[in-house]
């Protein structure tokens, strides 16, 4: 087992939780990892990046001239490369293909990734964050207490929009639902932070956090 630190929102240390390495995975797979990041950073790609082929072009297919006779060099249809106007000779095109990163895959990504974090003690749990409307001041207070000044992810029982509202104007600071963790946001920032019923879900089967449980 291994004990994650909790804290209030005062910055001071009420407790720890446990939680098996098992359930993240075991050990940590830095290739899973890469592979990971690699992917999403793929997926997130507009692909919409193209140019103009000669087949894009409008203009007739005939030969401008014939081949010899005329003291020109040789040349093919207008819209040819080497013309102006002509379509480019290796256009770019839209790519089709993404990179595969199956969901069993993903989870473990997942895990592994909030397992790193653990190992190098860049997580901790957070008791009684919540708010009854936006209050970045309080939020900020909250972080600062907490030492936290390089960014970081909040992962909430369940989708809270005050707690939402309250981190948009903080820089480097992202707030969702543990349900939808992913191991790109989850080494994109350099703190990982839990609420207290967000971690439990965790500790009960992180393998089905979409069927997060209500009661805290």
């Amino acid at each position: 087992m291994v004990a994650v630190p909790v804290f209030n929102i005062e910055g001071k240390r009420v407790g720890e939780m446990e939680i098996d390495p098992a359930v993240l995975g075991g050990r940590v797979h830095p290739k899973l990892l890469k592979q990971a990041i690699v992917a999403y950073a793929d997926h997130r790609r507009q692909r919409s990046a193209r140019t103009k082929g000669r087949a894009d072009k409008q203009g007739s297919t005939r030969k401008l001239h014939r081949q010899k006779g005329t003291g020109n060099a040789r040349v093919g249809n207008v819209r040819t490369a080497i013309r102006r106007g002509g379509g480019r000779a290796f256009a770019k095109r839209i790519p089709t293909a993404e990179k595969a990163f199956p969901k069993k895959m993903r989870r473990l990504a997942r895990n592994n990734a909030i397992l790193a974090k653990i190992e190098s003690e860049n997580i901790m749990i957070v008791e009684g964050l919540s708010f009854s409307a936006p209050k970045t001041k309080a939020l900020t207070a909250t972080l600062s207490a907490l030492g936290i000044h390089g960014g970081c992810l909040l992962a909430t029982h369940e989708s809270d929009r005050h707690v939402y509202l309250s981190s948009r104007n903080i820089p480097e600071t992202d707030v969702c639902a543990v349900r939808d963790l992913n191991a790109f946001d989850v080494l994109l920032r350099e703190k990982l932070l839990f609420t207290k019923p967000a971690f439990k879900c965790l500790q009960g089967d992180p393998e089905r956090l979409q069927e997060v449980a209500t009661d805290e």
